[in-house]
């Protein structure tokens, strides 16, 4: 085998699966790292808010009101869970649903001012905190990484067609 053959076989190999247990091993320690944050955040809102309904008023803050199913959908996760969300939401005065003028039968929600301006200050820490850490990083080393996690989610973590309930697997 020449050099260039030789070359041309370690660029394109593929991972070893300890290779690959390793990014996910990453991969768990970052999401452990990351549900500490939402709690720690949801916390810091109210101290009875729940790290899934800080995801829901996360979303509402920076998409704006939104339809039960549209923040199920967006955060990829049961309608049924979004309803009871919500409900304690409400209960909280985190957030407030009101009727759609469009379709009377749905509903609104959106987040009170103070929830608002309290998930704003949670996130702009969070963000700074990322924020300050990348801009250490060589700016291919972000680009990269960005690229990469976009590959990953695209691949890998995005629902599958061929896995969807009901296919017969």
């Amino acid at each position: 085998m020449t050099a260039t053959a030789e070359t041309d076989a370690t660029t394109t190999r593929t991972a070893t699966d300890d290779e690959i247990a390793s990014v996910e091993e990453q991969l768990r320690l970052l999401f452990v790292r990351v549900r500490a944050v939402w709690k720690e955040a949801a916390v810091a809102v109210h101290p009875e808010l729940q790290p899934v309904g800080y995801k829901i008023l996360s979303a509402v803050v920076r998409r704006g009101p939104m339809h039960a199913g549209a923040i199920a959908e967006a955060l990829e996760i049961d309608k049924s869970v979004v309803s009871r969300q919500v409900r304690h939401l409400e209960a909280l005065g985190l957030a407030q649903s009101v009727a759609d003028p469009n379709d009377g039968r749905a509903r609104i929600i959106d987040a009170t001012p103070a929830a608002a301006e309290s998930i704003g200050q949670k996130s702009s820490r969070m963000q700074r905190q990322l924020y300050g850490q990348l801009r250490t990083w060589p700016a291919h080393d972000v680009d990269e990484l960005a690229r990469l996690l976009g590959r990953l989610t695209s691949e890998v973590v995005s629902p599958s067609v061929d896995s969807a309930p009901g296919d017969g697997d």
